[in-house]
């Protein structure tokens, strides 16, 4: 069974496309978490970032970045949020590899905050953990 991206992707679905070219689709998030809220996916199916073909994944992140510039200069935000989620653990809730694209204005919730919220990074071997992560780097 299809995801809903694929399905928008094969025109399933109606959307508000914002960009649209062979490989890439921008439509208007459906909730808009501020005005102008932006998804980027690419149209060959890939479940996220991780497993996206190094091209396909360049082509939707310049795309992206296009979209971030065209809400600052023609929407007036005052900065964007470009970010992905990687599995259901990430908050991904659609398995198609999607790009938000997300608007901040002044007077607004302020953006994306990481917060630790499971470990306290004092109690962790930061040069062992980066060892770690180096060497699984394919």
């Amino acid at each position: 069974m299809k995801d809903i991206f694929c399905r928008i992707i094969d025109g399933e679905i109606p959307c508000n496309k914002v960009y649209e070219d062979d490989d890439v689709l921008a439509i208007l998030d459906i909730s808009q978490t501020t005005k102008g809220h932006t998804l980027v996916m690419p149209k060959h199916h890939c479940e996220s970032l991780l497993s996206c073909p190094a091209d396909i994944l360049n082509k939707v992140m310049a795309v992206a970045q296009r979209i971030g510039q065209a809400e600052v200069s023609v929407l007036g935000a005052k900065g964007v949020n470009i970010l992905t989620n990687c599995g259901e653990m990430a908050g991904q809730t659609v398995p198609h590899f999607h790009v938000h694209v997300i608007p901040r204005y002044l007077g607004g919730e302020g953006g994306f905050r990481l917060t630790m919220t499971e470990q306290d990074t004092s109690k962790m071997n930061l040069p062992v953990l980066a060892k770690q992560i180096s060497e699984g780097i394919k």
